[in-house]
């Protein structure tokens, strides 16, 4: 594994920020939003806090079994003096990507997002083959 040389402790955040059991790539960008990764019986949820932004602003995409999760936000502010010429220009450029390999158990056609109180949630359903059995009870004849 490389290692950035402008860390102080390159091996606490090399453990850190190694990849996760879901195959998340290595993230060594700090404006990357954190991830909580769920399972439950039924799928799997990833749920990233990204506060200040809306629905608008996100890019979710798969392609060949891998969940991208991506933002780019631009603002811009001008101030002029009384004869309008120019005196002060603020701008902000914030961006993220994020990238997930799914398991194979994903039904990539039943997943969905949604964006409420800066937490963005995808939900991942399992393919029904992938759900558990109900437990049969077989009678003796």
């Amino acid at each position: 594994m490389k290692r950035n040389p402008n860390v102080l402790f390159p091996s606490l955040l090399d453990e850190l920020f190694k990849n996760d059991w879901f195959e998340g790539k290595e993230v060594r960008n700090f404006n990357a939003p954190a991830v909580n990764i769920r399972e439950s019986e039924s799928g799997y949820a990833l749920e990233l806090a990204v506060p200040g932004l809306k629905k608008e602003d996100f890019n979710i995409a798969i392609d060949e079994n891998v969940l991208t999760i991506s933002s780019e936000t631009k603002s811009e502010k001008e101030t002029h003096n009384e004869e309008g010429k120019y005196t002060r220009k603020e701008f902000n450029y914030a961006s993220f990507s994020r990238s997930f390999t799914l398991p194979e158990t994903v039904d990539e056609e039943s997943v969905n997002a949604s964006y409420s109180d800066g937490v963005l949630t995808i939900a991942l359903p399992k393919k029904q083959e992938a759900l558990p059995k109900q437990k049969r009870m077989i009678s003796i004849s």
